[in-house]
Formats: structure tokens, sequence, C-alpha cells
């Protein structure tokens, strides 16, 4: 019976020291498993994540080239906007659009926020082609606006080239207009290629349009005269003056001082004799006078230019 008792302490010992080896070896077993579990879902990805982040990286990259795509548009955009604001509105004077009305997709809500992958995809295509049509489309049209821009600032060049103005101030009567009329000297009918405007000896004669100062003698008998080339198939004499106020070459701009009214040349008395030639033939300097004239005072000066009368040059 002893004997028993020992044996079965020692079976009961046995058994627990088995027990606590399997407990041991389960609970190893298990740390391994998360451990293992742990890092293949955390440090490697599954095909399926693969997948998913190989079409993320497709989605940047799209993202990335339509966004560069949109920035190169909203520069062409701030140049045609300030063209708009700052060029043509300017001459034309009127204010620009309000923000509001060019921007009016402030006031959008998004509707691309639940978007699929499938969707969003076939979205940035969709936008890709878009924008290259919209690029192609502002190319041409930033062209077109430069080809606008040259003829405006030419434009501007050539109506500062046209003789717009009087050559004297406050002058109110023409004494002799263009046409035929009777010589002063040798008393005979003949073509009066400009006019002639009464005024005081050393009245300030002011040129009539932007151009450069000719090296060109008007003739022997216009006394000392100025010729201007304006371009634009347009020149100006100012004869008979008493004295100049610019020389050869110099550039001028209308309504500058050029000279002084005298009686040099063939001359009657103290007056301008002004032409204006177009591709090199005289025409009548009356119909120049719109830029700072009056209705009637055109009205005035033409009927008193009309008059066949004796030229005073």
């Amino acid at each position: 019976m002893p004997f028993l008792n020992q044996k079965f302490r020692f079976n009961k010992k046995e058994l627990r020291r088995i027990i606590v080896r399997i407990l041991w070896f389960g609970a190893t077993a298990l740390s391994f498993a998360v451990l293992v579990i742990w890092i293949s879902f955390y440090l490697f990805n599954s095909p399926r994540e693969k997948m998913l982040q190989r079409e993320n990286n497709e989605l940047k990259l799209a993202l990335k080239e339509v966004n560069s795509k949109l920035n190169s548009i909203n520069l062409v955009l701030d140049d045609i906007q300030d063209r708009d604001d700052y060029v043509y509105r300017a001459i034309f004077e009127t204010d620009p659009i309000d923000r509001e009305e060019r921007y009016p997709f402030l006031l959008e809500q998004s509707e691309y926020a639940d978007l699929s992958h499938d969707e969003a995809i076939d979205l940035i295509r969709a936008t890709n082609k878009k924008t290259d049509r919209i690029m192609l489309r502002l190319a041409l049209q930033s062209r077109s606006l430069d080809t606008v821009n040259r003829l405006v600032i030419e434009k501007e060049k050539m109506l500062q080239s046209i003789p717009a103005i009087r050559p004297i101030k406050n002058m109110s009567r023409v004494a002799s207009g263009f046409g035929m009329r009777y010589h002063p000297i040798l008393k005979t009918l003949r073509r009066h290629a400009g006019i002639d405007i009464s005024a005081p000896r050393g009245t300030p004669v002011y040129a009539t349009a932007n151009g450069v100062v000719t090296s060109e003698n008007a003739g022997s008998g216009y006394g000392i005269n100025i010729v201007i080339n304006h371009g634009y198939s347009y020149k100006t004499v100012y004869a008979h003056l008493s004295k100049k106020a610019v020389r050869a070459g110099q550039r001028v701009i209308r309504g500058q001082l050029i000279g002084y009214v005298g009686n040099t040349g063939l001359s009657m008395g103290a007056h301008l004799h002004y032409e204006v030639h177009k591709n090199g033939i005289p025409v009548n300097p009356v119909h120049f006078f719109f830029s700072d004239i009056t209705p009637k005072e055109y009205d005035e000066i033409l009927e008193t230019s009309k008059k066949i009368n004796q030229a005073l040059s």
C-alpha cells in the first residue's frame, strides 16, 4: 500500500510536468503564429493589395499629368485675361469683368467625392482628352490675340501718323484753299497744292502728326520750309516760315512745335502754306482737320477754302 501511494504521487507529478510542457509549447506556437500573421499582414502586401497599390500609382501619375496640363492652361488663361483687362478693354474704355462672372466655378460644389475606382479612371481619361483639346484651342487663341495685339499697336501708330490737327492753333479760316487759285505774283490761274493760313509773323507752327523731319526742300519758292515724313504714305509741308524749331532727321510727335510763321520765298504776306501728301499726291488738307475742331468750325473752314481767290504764295 505505501508503494502504491508513492507510485501515484510520482505519476501525478509527471502528469503535471507534461501538462506544463504542453501549455508552454502551445503558448510558444500561438505567439509565433501571431507574430507570423502580424508580419505577413503589416510588412508584406497581399496580391490584391499589390494590385490596388499599382492602380493607385497609375491614378497618381494620371492626376499629376492632368494637373500639369491644367497649370499650363491657367498660365495661358491668365495671359488672355490680362490682355482683356488691360489692353483691349482699356482701348475701348470698358471695365474689367467681375471676378464672380469670370470664375463661376468658385460657387459650385464638388460632385466627385464618391467616385469608384473605375469611374475615376474613366473620368481622368475623359479629362485628359478635354484638356488636350482646350490646350490646343488656347494656343491657337493666344496666337490670334498676338496678331490682334500687333494690329492694335500698329493701328495706333498709324493713327498717330495721320495728319489730324490744324498746324496753327485757333485758326478760324483759310485765306486760300486747295485747288485752282490765282498766283499772287504770276497772276495766272494755277493749281494750289495746299492751303494758305493767315497769321502774324512769329505765330507757332505745330506738327500735325508723328513723323521724322526730312532733309527735303519743298521748292525754291517755298522759302524756309519743313517736310515731315509720317510714314504710311503720308507727308506734310510747312512753307514760308520765318524760323525752324527742328532739324533734319529729328523725330517729332503730333502737336510739337516745329517752326514759326513768316513771309519767306514767293509770298505776299505773313502766312503758313500747308500741304498734305498721300502716296506722293497732294490732297486737300482741310479734310484732315478732324481731331481738334468742331463740326461747325470745320464747315466754316471748308466753305472759305472753296472760294477761288488769289493765293498768298
